[in-house]
């Protein structure tokens, strides 16, 4: 099994890396933007889209308003943008804002955070495939009923790709991502260029009336615009993703993650407002459900923002949509890819803190935190099955779970330049460390604002699972937090725990049968010389225990051998039963059993034997004072085993 596990592993994630190769994982910030800002770039793909949704439920005269949504989705993400380089020139670990809030805000602020952080990236994975699959199927519509195996399919994909290590992955993603960027901006040019000649561009669902929900008017439209605001915040989700990734950028650490962030809203606030604008001028119309089109054709699919966008740009040029597409579908999937590089970084540093287990903590033989990727990868499955993968219900939870992060990062640096200041003589610096602190309570103020917009407008759309679940995620971390501090407690050498010598070893070897694995535990046991040895067989065939018995005498094996009796066939009751009989007779004796075990090189193999023991050792564990020895014998078939001619046995052999 465990040959068969090794080669699976080999073949899909490569050979192991040594420690000393980690400097070569590191990455400049040409491949850094890709790859963590591929989250943020790709949620252009869906973020008008979602706008256009929801100003789609008071009727066709409210589109107009998108445009000013758009202008202030763009406003909150500079401040964004510009609070978060604060962030990383503060905190270079990849904490990001889990490390920011614990340290400033405290241990339960920043677990707040962290699950946050948690939800977010696992909806990275899920929103991110879930849209990739949604223009996949725009010009694919073939697709259309396998909707849920493609976006599942991608993420077992990229799931595997990132096992194999940062780098070879980070490469790979670089280029839907700057092919989306220059696919985008060559749309918007060749747009711009068509209406300057007078020419009118019309999208599919130009002429397409749609169905009101019903009037909106007074606060009703207040609720409604804010909840469009929100929907259109989605394209600020992935700024976080930076902070969290330090770590992984090459030194000057972060300079250059802070150069990364400014690139990345630069280039992202330019793709939004692009499409928007494109969707605006050709009159793009999509609502959640088809039954509120009238036009749209029956049994047809609503296409994406971005493929209608294309079709009425490269009107007959087929290629072009084609192209503009896959670059988008690309992208998306490429986004998921930022979270499967913060999420474990994350889960490491919570797991070095013993809010999680301690197998996320260490990297695998890529040097990528590979159970961390696994987890996450498993995670997006269950949401993507449980939401169905479907953009507009999964952002509902995406978009709450990212600003909570956002809100308490901002909060915590606040605190942090205040307490700088405070101890800070020189004034050129608290100058510095004064404008700093600016920008962040900026950005806390339009973060706070945002947040309970979306907690307002959200909450019954599917926000309250994450009001739900941060509490949940925060038991379960301080619970193990409290089993690892008490398992540190007992395990310490203060502890009053007697420590003193065993007054005897107790020997006991385990016989179920005579052959060479049987004699090679008896020449082991008496190698360590115990104070007593024997061996214990349980009768369950009285022929067959009678053949062993014989045997033994035969041999003249210098150990003394018991059979037990089991009324009811079964051997590991009694034998368990006959060690507490020991302990409760010599509570200071130590028992050493000795359990010969085959070593065999297939995996149905194992299926086949060892199946007795590993019962029998695994229940001889916790029974205090046993220690459990595994002799083992090495099959022909086990790995690097050579053919050997066994030593004869003889009586000579076993005699002290």
């Amino acid at each position: 099994m465990a040959i068969l596990t090794t080669s699976i592993k080999r073949l899909l994630v490569g050979r192991a890396l040594k420690s000393d190769k980690l400097g070569d994982t590191l990455l400049p910030k040409r491949v850094a933007l890709p790859i963590f800002a591929s989250s943020n770039l790709s949620s252009n793909a869906y973020a008008t889209q979602e706008i256009l949704i929801v100003l789609a439920l008071g009727g066709v005269l409210l589109l107009n308003a998108t445009i000013w949504i758009a202008l202030l989705v763009v406003a909150i993400m500079g401040i964004v943008v510009m609070s978060y380089r604060q962030n990383v020139r503060a905190y270079s670990n990849g904490g990001g804002d889990y490390e920011v809030a614990s340290k400033n805000l405290g241990k339960k602020t920043g677990l707040v955070v962290a699950s946050s952080l948690m939800i977010g990236y696992v909806m990275t994975v899920a929103v991110s495939v879930s849209a990739a699959k949604d223009n996949l199927i725009s010009v694919f519509p073939e697709f259309a009923d396998y909707g849920m195996a493609v976006a599942i399919g991608l993420i077992v994909l990229i799931t595997t790709l990132n096992l194999r290590g940062i780098r070879e992955s980070g490469f790979l993603f670089s280029i839907p991502a700057y092919t989306f960027i220059f696919s985008i901006y060559f749309v918007t040019a060749w747009a711009l260029v068509r209406i300057i000649q007078g020419e009118v561009l019309r999208a599919e669902s130009a002429d397409w009336e749609i169905v009101s929900q019903t009037s909106f008017a007074g606060i009703a439209l207040l609720f409604l615009f804010a909840r469009a605001f929100s929907s259109g915040c989605s394209a600020l989700t992935g700024v976080e993703a930076i902070s969290n990734g330090v770590p992984a950028f090459k030194k000057p650490k972060s300079k250059n993650a802070a150069t990364t962030l400014l690139m990345l809203g630069l280039i992202s606030t330019s793709l939004f407002m692009s499409i928007t604008f494109l969707a605006i001028n050709t009159g793009v119309k999509i609502t959640e459900f088809n039954e509120n089109l009238i036009g749209i054709p029956e049994g047809s699919t609503q296409k994406t923002v971005i493929v209608q966008i294309a079709e009425a740009t490269f009107s007959g040029f087929s290629f072009g949509v084609y192209f503009l597409a896959l670059a988008t579908t690309l992208i998306l999937v490429a986004a998921a890819n930022t979270a499967f590089n913060g999420f474990p970084v994350l889960t490491s540093i919570l797991s070095q803190d013993r809010f999680l287990p301690r197998q996320l903590h260490t990297r695998g033989d890529r040097l990528a935190f590979s159970n961390g990727i696994l987890f996450l990868g498993l995670a997006a499955i269950f949401s993507v099955y449980i939401f169905d993968a479907s953009v507009t219900r999964l952002i509902q939870i995406y978009i709450l779970a990212v600003f909570t992060s956002i809100l308490l990062g901002q909060l915590g640096m606040i605190n942090h330049w205040t307490r700088l200041i405070k101890t800070e003589s020189v004034k050129s610096s608290k100058y510095k460390m004064f404008r700093s602190r600016l920008i962040n309570i900026l950005g806390f103020i339009f973060t706070l604002s945002v947040l309970l917009i979306v907690l307002v407008t959200k909450f019954l759309h599917g926000a309250w699972i994450v009001v739900a679940v941060i509490p949940v995620l925060i038991f379960l971390m301080g619970f193990i937090f409290k089993h690892y501090k008490k398992v540190s407690e007992e395990l310490s050498l203060t502890s009053s725990e007697n420590l003193s010598l065993p007054s005897r070893i107790h020997g006991i070897i385990l016989v179920s049968r005579l052959h060479k694995p049987t004699l090679r535990a008896i020449y082991y046991a008496r190698a360590t010389r115990p104070s007593f040895l024997e061996a214990i067989t349980v009768n369950v065939e009285q022929e067959e225990t009678d053949e062993l018995v014989k045997g033994w005498q035969d041999l003249e094996i210098p150990v003394p051998l018991k059979v037990l009796d089991s009324p009811f066939r079964e051997v590991t009751t009694p034998i368990l039963d006959y060690v507490k009989g020991i302990k409760r007779e010599s509570p200071r004796d130590v028992i050493s059993i000795f359990v010969p075990q085959y070593v065999v090189g297939h995996w149905w193999e194992q299926l086949l034997h060892n199946q007795s023991a590993l019962r029998l050792k695994a229940r001889l564990l916790f029974t205090p004072g046993v220690m459990v020895v595994s002799v083992p014998w090495q099959l022909i078939s086990s790995e690097n085993v050579k053919e050997k001619t066994p030593r004869p046995i003889t009586q000579n052999l076993l005699r002290p």
